[in-house]
């Protein structure tokens, strides 16, 4: 939209900008900067417009678009033209990624770039590595308490490796995924350690205070992150004489983005990651980017538009790079990070399916699909421009983030419930096969999540420890259901490293002082290549696992009906054991596949009047795209075998 302030104040900030700007060619950057500059100023006056600095701050936030845009390499900007020509390209079925830690899986990223053909030959193209920036060796918190965002640790490697990595994946057709811590640094950033030496520009890059008046009040309404380990909102730095906010850990401090120093400098870490070869950053902790009193100091309207900023100017600079949101928060509020008020993303087109995730995990539980069911009935409804990315499990615990209103209508009751899940995968519930242990549990509330590998949360390792064949069947069939389930569900789906192997619960961490306390590393073991040779040796556990997500990953690739472009069905059935759902093909809407899983533990019948309804078996035959095999009705039922997963097709297809 042409808006004259708007477009005065641009002529004003480019004719203030560093000449030696103009020595360059910017055609495409100032046709982008044009297109988006009246969202931006907007934005960044509905933020900042009260304060004497805002047109000193915007020419900074131009010339920093400008220059990392010169910086940009010329095969960066060849993909982003591209991609600007195919917008939708990240809704294809063809993407499949896998989230790992570089020195648990290779050492290094040396090492990273040769164990690629592992990857590959499960059929992974889209890859997230864990973050790799320089942190404290004693207070990492996993790579998220970053002392440096221009520099890589050197456990790790140089930037020239980051630099080889995201040029050897392109050539490979796979993308890269990098995360920006956006919400916080270590107590031992550069920022921190000037702000600790007096230094007020610093100082107000964070939340600091004199006294206990302010944290007071804010304290009075922010829940605690980590209640045992990390108690409270505010932390007292001795050096300094002040309070500063720590939301997560006592050594992470809050950045101040009521200061628009601190989103320009943001944004420039953005564009320098997106300049390194990233395909997709995921932002960390976007829930918690704006403080108000008086709230919970999440999901803020502020933190929104501040994404919104950090969207646009990422589309003047490098138009071809995604965002992912990074934010664990009630379904109600999850899709507002694709964007408020909109048709097409404007703030990330990539968003955590956390709900999913949990409800997947009851539905293990309780081996019926009744919340399940209910709670996808109310995932918010996504935009065209964006999609989930769904996962079983990842690096963090597990959180029953599912709405009470939810339990209530598939006949629980809330408290009862979470306690049981939660008591189910730490074994102490009777008879239950997990092996998790509780995460973050707070005392006061006796509220906690759950740690645990995939595998040994569904009964692999105890069914291992007696040597139960049936029960390793069981988990076995578990682990694929669940993949099953976000292969086909739509989105990209996000496999955890070593999920593939049937990785256990590892406790080495215990013996490393620096994270014996956070039991999630528990599940954030070395990676054993050992065990991942057994993946071709015909009848172990591993090849089990492995053979079978390698095709059903390559018969998610071939089939066009699983596109993320708003196709999926959910079919009402009487049986509430079973997740019924189809997919249809948006070119051919006749093209589509029924996707039916069995989380039960005995066979379950399915009524095939109730499935005609929709269409299907109409000649009472449909094939299996896993097995290949013909499903036939039977006494005009389907019987589903225990822990199946069925993806449907019409026999002649």
């Amino acid at each position: 939209m042409y808006e004259q302030v708007s477009h005065a104040l641009l002529n004003e900030i480019l004719h203030e900008l560093k000449p030696e700007i103009g020595n360059h060619s910017l055609r495409h950057f100032y046709t982008r900067l044009g297109a988006n500059f009246y969202a931006i100023h907007s934005l960044f006056k509905l933020l900042y417009g009260e304060r004497a600095d805002f047109k000193e701050q915007m020419v900074d936030l131009v010339e920093t678009l400008a220059l990392r845009y010169i910086e940009r390499a010329p095969v960066l900007r060849k993909s982003d033209l591209a991609r600007e020509r195919d917008y939708n390209w990240f809704l294809s079925q063809k993407w499949v990624g896998m989230a790992l830690y570089c020195d648990r899986y290779a050492d290094n990223l040396k090492g990273l770039h040769d164990n690629l053909p592992y990857l590959q030959e499960l059929g992974i193209n889209l890859l997230h590595v864990m973050p790799m920036l320089d942190c404290p060796p004693d207070h990492r918190d996993g790579g998220y308490a970053v002392r440096d965002f221009y520099r890589i640790d050197t456990r790790f490697g140089t930037l020239e490796d980051v630099v080889a990595l995201a040029t050897t994946l392109k050539r490979r057709d796979m993308l890269l995924v990098l995360d920006v811590v956006v919400n916080h640094t270590s107590d031992e950033h550069e920022w921190a350690r000037r702000a600790r030496q007096g230094d007020k520009r610093y100082q107000d890059y964070y939340y600091v205070f004199d006294d206990r008046d302010i944290p007071d009040i804010y304290e009075q309404t922010m829940p605690e992150i980590f209640p045992v380990t990390a108690p409270g909102n505010f932390t007292w730095d001795t050096e300094m004489g002040k309070w500063v906010m720590t939301v997560f850990n006592t050594y992470q401090w809050d950045l101040n983005y009521r200061n628009p120093a601190v989103l320009v400098e943001m944004i420039d870490i953005i564009l320098f990651w997106a300049n390194r070869g990233a395909d997709i950053l995921r932002l960390d902790a976007v829930a918690f980017l704006w403080k108000q009193m008086g709230s919970t100091c999440q999901n803020e309207r502020e933190a929104h538009l501040l994404l919104q900023l950090m969207k646009d100017c990422c589309q003047v600079t490098a138009p071809g790079v995604l965002f992912i949101a990074e934010a664990i928060v009630a379904p109600s509020e999850i899709s507002k990070y694709f964007g408020e008020d909109a048709i097409n993303a404007k703030e990330c087109e990539i968003a955590y399916n956390a709900t999913l995730m949990a409800l997947l995990w009851d539905a293990v539980a309780t081996k019926n699909a009744a919340l399940l069911n209910q709670g996808i009935k109310n995932l918010p409804a996504k935009l065209e421009w964006a999609t989930w990315l769904n996962y079983v499990r990842c690096h963090d615990d597990i959180g029953l983030g599912f709405a009470d209103s939810d339990i209530r209508l598939a006949g629980y009751d809330p408290a009862p419930h979470r306690r049981f899940i939660l008591d189910y995968f730490t074994g102490r519930f009777s008879g239950s096969p997990a092996r998790g242990l509780p995460f973050g549990e707070n005392p006061k509330t006796g509220d906690a999540r759950i740690s645990g590998s995939l595998a040994s949360l569904v009964g692999l390792e105890s069914a291992m420890e007696t040597g139960d064949e049936a029960a390793i069947d069981a988990a076995i069939k578990t682990i694929v259901l669940l993949h099953s389930v976000i292969l086909s569900f739509g989105g990209i789906p996000l496999l955890y490293y070593g999920d593939a192997i049937g990785t256990l619960n590892s406790l080495e961490y215990l013996a490393d002082p620096t994270v014996a306390a956070d039991n999630r590393w528990m599940h954030r073991s070395y990676f054993d290549w050992n065990k991942a040779k057994k993946r071709h040796e015909t009848g172990t556990v591993e090849q089990r696992i492995f053979s079978t997500l390698k095709k059903m990953i390559a018969l998610r690739k071939e089939t066009t009906a699983f596109a993320d472009v708003d196709n999926r069905q959910f079919l009402a059935m009487d049986n509430p054991n079973l997740l019924v759902f189809s997919r249809s093909d948006s070119q051919q809407s006749r093209n589509r596949v029924l996707v039916i899983v069995n989380f039960n533990n005995e066979p379950q019948l399915l009524a095939a009047e109730a499935l005609r309804t929709y269409g299907f078996f109409q000649t009472k035959v449909m094939k299996d795209l896993c097995t290949g095999a013909c499903v036939e009705v039977e006494n005009d039922a389907l019987v589903l075998p225990a822990l199946s997963c069925l993806w449907l097709t019409d026999q002649d297809r």
